[in-house]
């Protein structure tokens, strides 16, 4: 019976404190309700949206906090010391003790100009990700455009294919075709079903990425406004001048000069060592005194460690970063061009395809699948201006995509979004 009462009491405190422990945790932040996606899409939104909900940008923005925090570090003040002496029998027995050292050479102001200049790398590496995600963004964005084309450029295929095996079908029943042509136009039309979902498959996963890079739910699906011909082109000499004057990387890599800079001062005024002065009461001499004082200064001797080591490492940094700046801004002037040349040339194959190509090949399709009904032409050249009709719309879509991924390579090469 005691054992009994005993073991119910051990379970009762191993279940009150199980309660008290749940009830010590912090509660769980609610979670944030998922912004719904909009009805329409443009690039434009699509851009403002990823500066203020994506992850990555979101992540760059907060390293802020640090480099502000480290202003505060360098903001603080040298602290005051106290001591307290009883010596027995020497006299006098008591003494207090106060020392505080002083910063001299503005050591603070240096301090703090550091920490400053490293809040501005900080700020410029996050704009650096963000014209980064911006270029992802145009990726990913006409990815989807383009998976959405492809996916009618398909059904329409499809539904050519449906009239070409309907049309051999038909002859075949009147005995105008044998049935081999009513089979090549059947495997045709499977053939175009399946690039048809293949199609719609590509295009759930381009919008996956593209609302991934949004935070929007995956599986949204806005209609996006923007077609690929969009997007202007500037010049070349525009295009490298607003690199020379914008580009993200190129403006970390300036904020790191001043940030060395900054710690060369620093290293200059740590040469002179700071003094400090103390200051004590002494108590309990007799026969001599009750109360007295005493004042002493002390200060380091920059005999054996002199700092000169530490300004030619920060000049050492400070020239790297120099050099380092002007090789990226060669490196980058070259792949601003590079990038150039290869939008200009995608834009001219595709006005060459919007323009030409693509008028001339519906009209070559038409008078095939005409020439076939009236028995003026076989199957196998019918599909074959199918076939032909097909890989032109493809290409003429790739064109396009070609075109949009360049913009976004010549965005990312000039760090600095295109106007």
């Amino acid at each position: 019976m005691v054992r009994r009462a005993t073991s119910g009491l051990i379970g009762a405190l191993i279940v009150f404190g199980a309660i008290a422990a749940h009830a010590q945790q912090p509660a769980l932040p609610p979670a944030q309700p998922q912004t719904p996606p909009p009805a329409t899409l443009t690039l434009s939104d699509a851009m403002a949206r990823a500066l203020e909900a994506n992850r990555t940008v979101a992540a760059a923005r907060s390293a802020r906090a640090i480099d502000v925090a480290g202003i505060s570090v360098a903001r603080q003040r040298n602290n005051p010391e106290a001591n307290v002496e009883y010596d027995h029998p020497e006299t006098p027995h008591w003494a207090f003790t106060g020392s505080i050292p002083l910063d001299i050479n503005n050591k603070r102001q240096r301090r703090i100009d550091v920490a400053t200049a490293t809040v501005a790398v900080t700020e410029a590496e996050t704009a650096r990700v963000t014209a980064e995600v911006r270029a992802d963004v145009r990726r990913a964005y006409y990815h989807a455009v383009a998976a959405t084309r492809r996916v009618d450029i398909t059904q329409e295929l499809e539904t050519i294919a449906t009239r070409a095996r309907d049309a051999a079908q038909e002859r075949f029943q009147t005995g105008a075709a044998p049935r081999l042509e009513a089979l090549q136009a059947s495997l045709t039309l499977s053939q175009a079903q399946n690039e048809a979902s293949a199609a719609r498959g590509e295009l759930t996963a381009a919008r996956a990425d593209l609302n991934a890079l949004l935070a929007y739910p995956l599986d949204a699906a806005p209609a996006l406004n923007d077609p690929l011909e969009g997007g202007t082109l500037p010049t070349e000499t525009v295009a490298t001048q607003q690199t020379l004057a914008a580009n993200a990387e190129l403006q970390v890599l300036q904020k790191q000069i001043d940030e060395a800079r900054a710690r060369v001062s620093l290293a200059q005024a740590l040469r002179r060592p700071d003094p400090t002065v103390s200051g004590s009461l002494t108590y309990d001499s007799p026969p001599d005194f009750t109360y007295g004082w005493r004042a002493a200064g002390t200060i380091a001797l920059p005999i054996f460690t002199t700092g000169k080591p530490e300004i030619a490492v920060a000049q050492a940094t400070l020239t790297k970063a120099i050099a380092d700046r002007d090789a990226r801004a060669a490196q980058i002037t070259g792949a601003v061009s590079a990038a150039f040349a290869r939008a200009t040339a995608a834009r001219q194959a595709f006005d060459r395809y919007q323009n030409e190509i693509l008028p001339a090949s519906v009209q070559v399709e038409q008078l095939a699948e005409e020439s076939y009904r009236a028995g003026q032409t076989g199957l196998p050249a019918f599909l074959q201006a199918v076939q032909n009709a097909r890989d032109i719309r493809q290409r003429a879509l790739q064109a396009g995509l070609d075109y949009q991924l360049a913009l976004a390579d010549l965005e990312k090469a000039m760090g600095t979004p295109l106007r």
